[in-house]
């Protein structure tokens, strides 16, 4: 592995109090597709259980070449700002009670990307649908929260990519109603979906509301939450009929014994990235790192831990287009 001594620094986070008491009444998995942080506290179900013990982040180890891609005023710092959205696993959430700090796939690549750099994450924990808007105004230098890449948000957004998830749909277990998968937003006429604000999944049901009007059948209703809780509480109470969030949050939901939810499978794969300002001279060095830890293996062992390593990408890129 490249590189000098590791860089033996924890990442600093702050959280919003509310997490603190909600927390306790998150179920087995939360599900708003890259929605808060914050659980609702409606609806108790099981502990999320704890986080796999094994951490190949560990054996990470500055790489200068790297780092000397970042600017002189962040090398001097040596800290970056983030805005962390903790929704639910495997992408990044609170494992075993509220004074447990965040864990997942997307926490695991943070961390190892910042070792490669040698700098130290200020992690503040933030809700999705205002961690974009905060990169421009320059409250945060990168954002993190399984942020897709679109064609609308490279407007606004840069993107480094570190793997490739997407969309997807999951019913309570036992409900029938839509088969085995998803392949057309047509087979969801008439029915109730749930999803996240200000997410990629409410983007693609608003752009395709009028499709059931058009073929003449009863058009779907979505029901967009902003809290974790709520949408899986919805599910099982049977206020919504589906829903819409991650290809491998729903995957991963489903596995669970206690969470009664079947995975349609995958409707659109996306790209997701880190996220930055337009213009962000911290790209390069972003992606060179997600790319050093691809070569020297430790991106695959990430992924192979948190079970995602089926959505592993070969290479990092900036601002690809979005898949079609």
């Amino acid at each position: 592995m490249k590189g000098l001594r590791p860089v033996n620094r924890r990442t600093l986070r702050t959280r919003p109090r509310l997490a603190a008491t909600a927390l306790a009444l998150l179920p087995v998995l939360a599900l708003t597709a890259c929605g808060s942080g914050e659980p609702s506290g409606t609806g108790a179900g099981p502990q999320v259980s704890a986080a796999p013990s094994d951490d190949p982040v560990a054996a990470v180890h500055k790489v200068e070449a790297v780092a000397a891609l970042l600017p002189a005023a962040v090398r001097a710092s040596g800290t970056l700002r983030v805005g962390s959205s903790i929704g639910f696993p495997p992408g990044a959430y609170y494992p075993d009670g509220s004074d447990e700090p965040p864990a997942g796939q997307d926490i695991d690549v943070a961390d190892a990307v910042a070792k490669v750099l040698g700098v130290e994450l200020q992690r503040q924990d933030a809700s999705f649908e205002t961690i974009l808007p905060a990169l421009g105004s320059g409250k945060y230098d990168v954002g993190t929260g399984n942020f897709g890449v679109t064609g609308e948000r490279l407007k606004t957004v840069d993107f480094v990519t570190y793997i490739n998830d997407g969309q997807g749909f999951a019913v309570a277990k036992g409900n029938k109603a839509l088969g085995k998968r998803v392949t057309d937003l047509l087979q969801l006429c008439g029915l109730t979906i749930g999803t996240g604000a200000g997410t990629t999944f409410e983007a693609t049901l608003a752009a395709q509301k009028d499709r059931c009007a058009e073929a003449g059948r009863k058009p779907y209703d979505v029901k967009v939450y902003a809290e974790n809780a709520a949408t899986l509480t919805a599910l099982q109470q049977g206020r919504i009929d589906v829903i819409m969030s991650t290809i491998n949050g729903l995957r991963h939901q489903a596995a669970q014994p206690a969470s009664r939810t079947t995975f349609l499978g995958e409707f659109h794969r996306l790209d997701v990235g880190f996220a930055f300002k337009k213009g962000s001279p911290l790209t390069k060095a972003f992606q060179a790192a997600v790319n050093e830890l691809i070569e020297n293996g430790t991106y695959l062992r990430i992924l192979k831990k948190w079970g995602t390593d089926a959505s592993a990408i070969g290479t990092s890129r900036i601002n690809p287009p979005e898949h079609t």
